[in-house]
């Protein structure tokens, strides 16, 4: 497995490129922004993208969505409970293109050898998630290094957050953690040093 991550757009957010180096198939989550960034990686390394997968509707996350979606015919797959609600403090709606895919909890998607498990984890919005895959976690703006995501934004919700950040902390083993923004962990250290997960952990 090999993952290539770009830091897009104005508010600086990670689109992780997962390829199977074997068979040249690709995931790209979280495409946010500069898709002419994105898709020249691509082709240079002539990777064929099967799936653009979200791990949240808000349009950091969701910008350049579309024009990836076109230019590889790639298959996009998000929640359905981040689709045309208030999910941003500008009160944007995420409207995703035709043929979307929602998936909910325990949900796999196969990208050559590689498989991608969908975990809910709630609270920086109704339909956030994780991606399992591997040793490697891909959460989006759920965890951070040392932090978590915001919750004071409309469709957060605090509690939720606390739960999720539960919810990961309690799978087994130790995991490779790359974030929606910021640079990169593992789950093991957020266990130890993380404020908001130790709180999650101990509630």
């Amino acid at each position: 497995m090999l993952i290539k991550c770009f830091t897009l757009g104005h508010v600086q957010t990670n689109c992780y490129i997962v390829t199977d180096e074997k068979t040249l198939e690709c995931a790209v989550i979280d495409p946010g922004a500069e898709s002419n960034t994105i898709m020249r990686y691509l082709e240079e390394n002539k990777l064929k993208c099967r799936f653009v997968l979200l791990t949240h509707g808000h349009f950091d996350h969701t910008g350049a969505v579309e024009d990836v979606m076109k230019q590889t015919g790639a298959t996009v797959c998000m929640s359905h409970k981040d689709v045309r609600k208030v999910i941003t403090e500008m009160g944007f709606k995420y409207a995703p293109p035709k043929g979307t895919v929602y998936f909910k909890e325990g949900e796999e998607f196969t990208v050559g050898s590689l498989v991608f498990e969908v975990i809910e984890t709630p609270g920086h919005s109704e339909g956030s998630v994780i991606f399992r895959c591997g040793d490697a976690l891909f959460t989006g703006d759920t965890l951070f290094r040392d932090s978590c995501g915001r919750t004071d934004l409309p469709g957060c919700n605090g509690k939720d957050m606390m739960k999720s950040l539960k919810k990961i902390a309690e799978l087994p083993g130790d995991y490779e953690v790359y974030p929606g923004h910021t640079e990169g962990t593992s789950l093991e250290r957020e266990r130890r040093f993380n404020y908001f997960m130790r709180q999650a952990i101990e509630d």
